[in-house]
């Protein structure tokens, strides 16, 4: 493959919610252009894009996965990525460094809750939308509730630009709308198409007029005194009217068959946006002030928007260059880690198959492998530029588990595994939890976990389980109380002694603990309140209810008594953390639980089983707001009524719900939970020791 100069590549991401047919649209570009003779097919697991073994087996894709195609003299880069819920942040990832993305609806269900995401997304990126209603030759395909869907949640913009004609099995037939023809494709999946005049796109070319001209004051000035515009005007302010997003264009098409994807492509290539349309990019220097990165700029500026580790090619780093010529034997800047690399290879990907380049030019994708220290979101600089581009911000993880290792001695392994799994996956995190004693995995979905656990076996030879993991309860007082200890101990040698008088009360939720002393007097000596303060510190991170940090509690010092020969530090500090605990217990302890702020995404129709659900989970509902055709469910929610909430969700919503999670605060928790929870901590605890 050539290099082609920035104005002549295309880069777009294929996005959408899972079932859109967003693997077999990039099976039928590849089909259309000539680079396979036939279509490859999801189920046997020959198609370009899903090629890695978990997702033949699985049958979805996981992996953003890059490919190209020359068409009418361009390059179109174009990103495959999954809809499925677990893995649709890879969508993010491709959707920042494309300029457009092509957002895939299925015409039997119309916008789901991953397509309002992917197309979020987008504008938040400042990407251009074009849009593909597939599966039209389905037995209940629906061209125009999807376009009614697409309207409700977008806005009148959304415009066809092709029309199916013969919707159901079978279909073949589309209005060309550009251009007032009527197209009949070949359903063998070739790609293949004739043409005829069509007088029956008339109408909806008339108002494609009056979307083009409404983005450009010349043309609309010329629309009212002329009635209308030649095909010249037309096309000139086409590229303006996708630019401006006064047009989202819509097409109709069918993957399985290959039938109204050609459209998509030629429109793409004679008018889809360019990396020459965003000439400047936003970027900061090291002291955080902005700059800009142009185009033109002679030195190369790339950004790493995925990372991935393949057996037989190792680590690669995929990315897109902003800025001047990429060449291989040259040595980049990593900006964000401040060390260097040498770029020994340059490939463009079509699926699994690679192409060795000599350079690329500003605008093109690609990968380099083998880098030393490349991760997600790095910039790697030539020349003395210091810019560094911002991250990707990747969705929070909302599900999590416990593991343990199955094999003695394998937590050095796993530990290497989880770190290398993270630098290629950012939405999977994993945290060693001191408190909890225990590595928590967190994820976007039951499902994301499970692929995790398969790659440590597989990669790193180390098999895990995963359990329930704890929830980090706190205990705290309700009243004031205080105590009196006396530590004494005689046994032949020196002796210890130490007596601690001590005042408890509560304090405000998050306020921590506050130990104080007002000692009067000669009893004690000032120099023991260290010891009595590190005896309480000790209590509160040991917990005494169920084991669990103590939290909100004044603690006072007041007063005690020494002994001359045997009060020492040792003495004291037992005594304080015994003082302590008698206090704690006469204060009317209680446990506070974590109640999370859970945000559900749901199409109308499930709003009742969420909310029913919810309140089955102890949850409060706060609030609930519209957001296009869905409803945003806020509730408050025990943490420990949240474990493998997205897996239930699912089932619940038919697929169609997604939730967020975020600690919101703490709050006492119901008396009769209250005492099973620390009975099973309390039994727990026995366990560990």
């Amino acid at each position: 493959m050539k290099n082609y100069p920035t104005e002549d590549i295309r880069n777009f991401a294929i996005v959408g919610h899972a079932s859109s047919g967003k693997t077999m649209l990039a099976e039928c570009i590849e089909a259309a252009s000539g680079v396979i003779n036939r279509l490859g097919s999801i189920e046997a697991g020959s198609t370009m894009s899903d090629y890695h073994d978990a997702e033949k087996e699985r049958q979805i894709s996981i992996n953003a996965t890059p490919l190209c195609v020359e068409h009418d003299g361009k390059k179109l880069n174009f990103i495959d990525t999954p809809g499925y819920l677990d893995f649709l942040a890879e969508a993010l990832g491709a959707l920042r460094v494309c300029d457009s993305a092509l957002v895939t609806v299925n015409a039997t269900n119309g916008v789901e809750v991953g397509t309002t995401k992917v197309w979020e997304w987008a504008q938040d990126l400042g990407v251009t939308h074009l849009v593909t209603v597939n599966c039209l030759d389905k037995e209940h395909a629906n061209f125009d509730s999807s376009l009614a869907s697409l309207r409700e949640n977008f806005g009148n913009k959304v415009m066809p630009l092709t029309v199916p004609v013969n919707v159901g099995p079978g279909f073949n037939q589309v209005l060309d709308v550009l251009n007032k023809k009527l197209i009949t494709f070949e359903t063998d999946g070739s790609g293949k198409s004739t043409s005829e005049d069509s007088e029956e796109a008339e109408n909806l070319h008339a108002q494609l007029i009056e979307l083009i001209a409404e983005s450009d004051d010349a043309l609309l000035e010329k629309f009212f005194e002329e009635g209308s515009l030649t095909e010249e005007d037309l096309r000139s302010g086409l590229h303006k009217a996708l630019q401006s997003e006064n047009l989202i264009p819509v097409f109709a098409s069918s993957a399985t068959t290959n039938v109204g994807v050609t459209c998509i492509m030629d429109f793409i290539a004679r008018y889809g946006s360019s990396p020459a349309d965003k000439p400047t990019t936003q970027a900061t220097l090291a002291d955080e002030t902005e700059t800009e990165i142009q185009l033109s700029d002679p030195n190369p500026v790339l950004f790493i928007y995925k990372t991935m580790n393949e057996g037989h090619v190792g680590s690669q780093s995929f990315f897109k260059l902003y800025s001047g010529t990429l060449k291989t034997g040259v040595d980049l800047q990593n900006n964000t880690h401040k060390s260097t690399e040498r770029i020994n290879q340059i490939h463009v990907l079509n699926g699994e198959e690679r192409t060795s380049m000599d350079s690329l030019s500003a605008g093109d994708l690609g990968v380099l492998v083998k880098l030393k220290q490349a991760h997600t979101s790095d910039t790697l600089a030539g020349g003395k530029v210091e810019a560094k581009l911002p991250p990707i911000n990747f969705p929070i993880p909302n599900i999590h588990s416990a593991l343990r290792s199955k094999g003695k001695g394998d937590e050095d392994k796993i530990a290497t595994g989880l770190s290398a799994l993270h630098e290629e996956d950012p939405t999977f995190v994993y945290k060693v939890d001191g408190e909890l004693h225990q590595t928590v995995m967190s994820g976007q979905g039951e499902l994301h976990l499970d692929v995790i656990c398969k790659k440590l076996k597989e990669r790193f030879n180390v098999e895990i389980e995963l359990y329930e993991p704890r929830v980090p309860f706190r205990e705290a007082i309700r009243s004031r109380a205080e105590s009196k200890y006396r530590h004494k101990k005689q046994s032949g040698g020196a002796g210890q002694f130490a007596e601690v008088w001590m005042r408890v009360e509560p304090r405000e939720r998050d306020s921590g603990v506050e130990f104080t002393e007002s000692l009067v007097g000669q009893n004690v000596s000032r120099s023991f309140v260290p010891s009595v303060k590190k005896g309480v510190d000790q209590a509160c991170e040991e917990g005494i209810l169920a084991g669990c940090r103590v939290v909100d509690v004044k603690v006072d010092f007041y007063d005690g008594k020494e002994h001359p020969v045997d009060s020492k530090d040792v003495a004291f500090q037992i005594a304080g953390k015994h003082a302590f605990r008698e206090a704690f217990q006469a204060a009317k302890p209680c446990l506070l639980e974590p109640i999370m702020h859970v945000e559900v995404k749901v199409p109308e129709e499930f709003m009742g089983s969420v909310m029913g659900d919810l309140n089955g989970r102890r949850g409060k509902i706060q609030g609930m707001e519209a957001d296009g055709a869905f409803q945003v469910v806020k509730a408050h929610v025990p943490q420990m009524e949240l474990y493998k909430y997205s897996t239930i969700l699912r089932p619940l919503t038919e697929g169609r719900g997604m939730h967020t999670e975020a600690l919101d605060h703490y709050d006492t928790m119901p008396k009769e939970i209250e005492q099973k929870v620390i009975a099973e901590c309390q039994r727990r605890n026995e366990e560990d020791d």
